[in-house]
C-alpha cells in the first residue's frame, strides 16, 4: 500500500465555516455566504492555488453536520448545509486540477442515484471525481426518512461494543453500496456511444450491460443512465475510526482517512487496512491519510490564543475525533513529517478550524513550508484523480472483458 511517489498527499476537508463550532463568529468568517456558490468557489480556488490534491465536502442528514450527537437545544451553532454532491458539480467547472470527494451518506440513499451523480461529476471535471462514503446510525436522521430506525445511543457512541452488530450491518451495506457503484460505472463500455449521424445510431446497445446485483440491501439491474466517465472508476474514499470501517477501507475504498492517537496506532491501523486489502485479494492499492484538525498562527502562542477564543465562544474546549494541531506552519509541518514517516501513510487530510482563515494559511504558509522540506510537490502534474493518487488511471471494464449480459 505504500505510495510510490516522492511527495505526500494533501487533502483539505471543507466543512461550513470551519471545523470549530464557533468559527462562524470570527470577524473574517462569511456566515451570510455559506449557502451561496461564491463562498465555496473561493475556498476551492484557494486550495487549488496551493496544488492541494483534492477537497472533501462534508454532508449529513442532520441539521448540524459538526455534531455527532442528536440535536442539541442550542441556537449558536451553524444549522443547515448544502448537498455535497450537487455542490461539487457546481464547483468543479470553476477549477482545472483539484479533485473532488463529496460525501454521500449510504445509509439513506440509493447507489443508483449516487453512481450517476458521481459519474456526472467525473464528466464535468474531466476526470477529477470521487466520493466519500459515510454511514449513519443517528436515530434523528433515520426519522427524517421513516424507512428504518436505530436505537438511542448508537449515534452518541458508535464504538460501544453494544452497537457492534449495528455497525457491522451498516458497513456491510456500505460494502454492497460500493460494489453497486463500481458495477454501474462499468455498465457502459468506453466506446458504447457511437454518435453516427449518417446511420442514426447514437449508442451500441451491445456495449451496455446489466449488472444484476442481488444482496440483502440492494437489488439493482442497471445499466446506468450515464455513459462511462473519463476515469472509468471514480475514486471511493471513506473515514475509519475502528476495526469494522478499517476493514471496509481495505476491502472497498481507494483512499482511507484515519484518526490515530499516536504513531504506533497509525501503524496498527495501516496493518489492519492492509490485512483486509489482502484478504479481499485486491490488486489495486489503498492510500491511507491521517486526519488533522489545524489551527494556524504566526506564532504558536497566537494560534493557541485563537483556539482559546473560539473555545470561549463555544463554551467548552472543542472535541474532535482527529488530532488537533495548534501552532505555526512549521509546527504543523513537523507533525505531518512525523506521521507520513510511518510506513503506509501516504499523506494527511487537513480540517481547517476556521474558514477561510486556516485554509488561507495552509495555502500561503504550510504548503510552502512542506515544499521547503521536499515533502510536497510544486505544481500539478497528473490530469486525473486516479493518477494523482497512483491508482489505475482507467481501470478495465469488467463487462467488456468478461462478456457480461448486454442491456
Amino acid at each position: 500500500m505504500t505510495d510510490s511517489t516522492d511527495h505526500i498527499h494533501l487533502v483539505v476537508a471543507l466543512e461550513g465555516a470551519g471545523w470549530h463550532p464557533a468559527a462562524w463568529r470570527e470577524e473574517t468568517a462569511r456566515p451570510d455566504e455559506l449557502f451561496g456558490a461564491r463562498y465555496w468557489v473561493d475556498l476551492v480556488a484557494t486550495a487549488e492555488r496551493a496544488a492541494i490534491d483534492a477537497v472533501t465536502i462534508e454532508d449529513s442528514f442532520g441539521l448540524r453536520p459538526t455534531k455527532r450527537r442528536d440535536l442539541e437545544p442550542r441556537t449558536d451553532l451553524v444549522s443547515g448545509h448544502l448537498d455535497a454532491v450537487l455542490l461539487a458539480n457546481r464547483l468543479a467547472p470553476t477549477t482545472s486540477h483539484i479533485g473532488f470527494l463529496p460525501t454521500a451518506v449510504v445509509t439513506h440513499t440509493e447507489p443508483f442515484h449516487t453512481s450517476k451523480a458521481i459519474a456526472t461529476l467525473d464528466h464535468v471535471s474531466s476526470g477529477r471525481a470521487g466520493v466519500r462514503l459515510q454511514v449513519s446510525a443517528r436515530p434523528h436522521e433515520a426519522a427524517l426518512f421513516g424507512r428504518r430506525t436505530f436505537p438511542e445511543g448508537s449515534a452518541s457512541d458508535p464504538t460501544d461494543p453494544a452497537n457492534g452488530a449495528l455497525v457491522g450491518d451498516l458497513f456491510r451495506e456500505a460494502h454492497d453500496y460500493a460494489e453497486v457503484l463500481r458495477r454501474l460505472w462499468d455498465s457502459w463500455e468506453d466506446d458504447a456511444e457511437i454518435r453516427d449521424v449518417a446511420t442514426g445510431r447514437f449508442v451500441d446497445r451491445d456495449k451496455l450491460h446489466y449488472i444484476d446485483f442481488e444482496g440483502p440491501w440492494f437489488s439493482v439491474r442497471g445499466p446506468s443512465i450515464t455513459p462511462r466517465s473519463p476515469q472509468g472508476q471514480p475514486v471511493i474514499a471513506a473515514l475509519g475510526h475502528q476495526a469494522v470501517p478499517f476493514e471496509f477501507i481495505g476491502e472497498s475504498a481507494d483512499i482511507g482517512f484515519i484518526t490515530p492517537r499516536d504513531l504506533d496506532e497509525a501503524a496498527d491501523i495501516v496493518a489492519a487496512v492492509d490485512a483486509a486489502h489482502r484478504a479481499a485479494d485486491r490488486s489495486d492499492p489503498v492510500r491511507v491519510l491521517v486526519d488533522l484538525l489545524v489551527v494556524l498562527g504566526d506564532t504558536t502562542t497566537a494560534a493557541q490564543d485563537r483556539l482559546a477564543r473560539l473555545d470561549d465562544r463555544f463554551g467548552s474546549p472543542v472535541r474532535s475525533d482527529a488530532e488537533i494541531v495548534v501552532g505555526t506552519a512549521a509546527d504543523v509541518a513537523d507533525r505531518i513529517a512525523e506521521l507520513t514517516a510511518v510506513d503506509g501513510i501516504s499523506g494527511v487530510r487537513l480540517r481547517p478550524a476556521r474558514l477561510p482563515d486556516d485554509l488561507t494559511r495552509i495555502a500561503d504558509d504550510l504548503v510552502p513550508e512542506l515544499r521547503r522540506r521536499g515533502l510536497f510537490r510544486d505544481e500539478y502534474a497528473e490530469s486525473s484523480l486516479q493518477e494523482r493518487f497512483g491508482l489505475d488511471p482507467h481501470p478495465a471494464n469488467r463487462y467488456a472483458t468478461t462478456g457480461g449480459a448486454s442491456a
